[in-house]
């Protein structure tokens, strides 16, 4: 083995060979292998960092997106509020082309939260009102991003199948990570969130709160 290649694992295994012999020798020696070792992985990460630096850049998503009222969806809830939820076709399009061809429909309108857990989500959609149900459209692929599922994050609901999330979506009322690449997360909750926490308890609710209307800021608007 040549010099270069002489490990700081390899100095430690003569170390241990040589310490019943070396008294203490070889508590000195250990000191010089571990410090042999933390330079090799200094330098190993040093040339790593440079092939990042040298390599492709690649571009990330922004953490935010400047406010676009072709991308904020309203939601009339029967609780007597609005709310405002900012949508990102920038990380989840497809998801997001469908949230609008249905809310152009009508399709959300006076539809229910069927499933409302306190402090986890209130989910909604469907038009059955049993968590069953969905559009008459395909279920679509999933597009899992790096949004987080935060409090008042919005995603949409799927069934075991990756890719079967159709018209179903939640409002998340508190953090939880571990859905975090697991469901789409295809925007989040800019204003209202007191009427989201105001949303009928239940799986399913006794009387459950309905979207009155759901509509894009710009058909409201009528730009």
């Amino acid at each position: 083995m040549s010099p270069n290649k002489f490990t700081g694992l390899s100095l430690a295994i003569l170390v241990a060979l040589q310490a019943p012999f070396a008294g203490s020798a070889y508590a000195q020696s250990k000191a010089q292998a571990e410090e042999m070792e933390k330079a090799e992985r200094s330098v190993k990460a040093a040339k790593q960092a440079e092939l990042l630096r040298k390599g492709p850049k690649v571009a990330l998503p922004a953490a935010s997106v400047p406010l676009d009222p072709a991308n904020v969806w309203d939601l009339q809830l029967s609780d007597g509020g609005v709310v405002r939820i900012q949508l990102r076709p920038d990380v989840a399009p497809e998801h997001v082309a469908r949230i609008k061809e249905l809310t152009n429909r009508g399709f959300y309108n006076g539809l229910v939260f069927h499933r409302v857990i306190d402090g986890f989500m209130a989910q909604g959609g469907d038009p059955k009102g049993d968590g069953t149900g969905g559009s008459d459209l395909p279920d679509l692929k999933a597009e899992f991003n790096f949004l987080p599922h935060v409090r008042g994050a919005v995603a949409m609901a799927r069934s075991q199948s990756e890719d079967s999330a159709n018209s179903q979506f939640f409002i998340m009322l508190m953090p939880r990570m571990q859905l975090d690449h697991k469901y789409t997360v295809i925007g989040r909750v800019i204003e209202g969130m007191s009427y989201v926490d105001a949303i009928e308890k239940g799986e399913p609710p006794a009387n459950p709160t309905k979207i009155l209307t759901a509509r894009m800021e710009t058909a409201q608007s009528g730009s």
